[in-house]
């Protein structure tokens, strides 16, 4: 229990990352892999797809995103967009991404449809659990980590880039690698006003 408590407390957004790793490419899937496994979802639906991409699969992504963005926004935001991405996400040794098989939620909704419109955010749910037991195990393994949104700006780009199932939806995107700094110090809300007890 202690070292439970110990990892979740140490679980933090790094913006600072550098390519290395501590452990093999082959141990980072393996911790996905457990992850994916072993972490509920909502009548077991399994909903979650998780992709590591590694070397210039991970920068290629990065460069799709810089790509993107650059034909959204001024010249002068991109100049300090690029510069962030370069340094925080690039950088890194990896991404995972984090995708939602509708598929899987559509024929739940058929199935059970007096919970129809519960299982959309079911499924954010389960995702959820799972980027956040990843996040962890990472941090576990010596890794910093953060968890990026640029979807669905990115998302039919990386379905075509990597081939994948048009029914996936991208939920996140979460850099990793060796921290170059350390977070700063958190602040946290009152818990009397977050957590109650009533006996």
């Amino acid at each position: 229990m202690k070292n439970l408590k110990k990892a979740i407390e140490s679980r933090r957004t790094y913006y600072s990352l550098s390519d290395k790793s501590p452990i093999s490419n082959e141990e980072i899937k393996e911790l996905i892999d457990f992850a994916v496994l072993n972490v509920p979802s909502a009548f077991n639906s399994q909903s979650t797809r998780v992709v590591l991409l590694l070397n210039e699969n991970h920068k290629k992504l990065w460069d799709i995103v810089k790509d993107v963005l650059k034909k959204r926004i001024s010249v002068e935001a991109f100049q300090a967009t690029e510069a962030k991405i370069d340094g925080a996400f690039a950088s890194g040794h990896g991404t995972v991404l984090f995708f939602e098989d509708e598929a899987v939620v559509e024929g739940l909704q058929k199935k059970f449809p007096s919970y129809s419109q519960h299982f959309p955010v079911w499924s954010q749910h389960t995702s959820a659990m799972h980027q956040f037991a990843i996040w962890t195990l990472l941090k576990e393994a010596g890794m910093g980590a953060s968890l990026q949104h640029y979807n669905p700006l990115i998302d039919e780009e990386v379905i075509r880039t990597w081939k994948l199932n048009p029914r996936w939806k991208l939920v996140a995107q979460m850099p990793f690698g060796i921290p170059v700094s350390e977070p700063a110090a958190k602040e946290f809300q009152p818990l009397e006003n977050r957590s109650m007890v009533f006996i």
